[in-house]
């Protein structure tokens, strides 16, 4: 059995699992779609402006929430509230440990 893998580590590897499609889904396809208003490249860019400046900086602020602040979050929550995941861990090691240690009967 794999040893018990602590938070900051399980919280790492899933920002780095995560990390391409979140930028693939915002950056590459949302915010480039929307860049050109933002701009104001075009007919009637001075109407259309604000609402892509706005559109775009909403899709950066929720990038940025969805990748840094929400693991925050819910990484000092489960500090905060006793960690489930590491309590279950530390059980797992203690009988597996316990079954190793106790000598077989015949």
């Amino acid at each position: 059995m794999a040893a018990p893998n602590p938070r900051p580590r399980r919280s790492s590897s899933a920002a780095r699992i995560r990390l391409r499609p979140i930028l693939h889904d915002h950056a590459g396809d949302r915010v480039s779609a929307i860049l050109p208003i933002a701009l104001g490249l075009g007919a009637g860019a001075e109407a259309r402006k604000p609402l892509g400046m706005a559109v775009v900086g909403g899709m950066l602020l929720s990038t940025l929430l969805t990748l840094v602040v929400v693991p925050v979050f819910y990484t000092l929550l489960a500090r905060w509230a006793g960690d489930p995941l590491r309590a279950k861990d530390e059980q797992r090691a203690e009988a597996v440990g316990g079954a190793l240690a106790t000598p077989a009967r015949h």
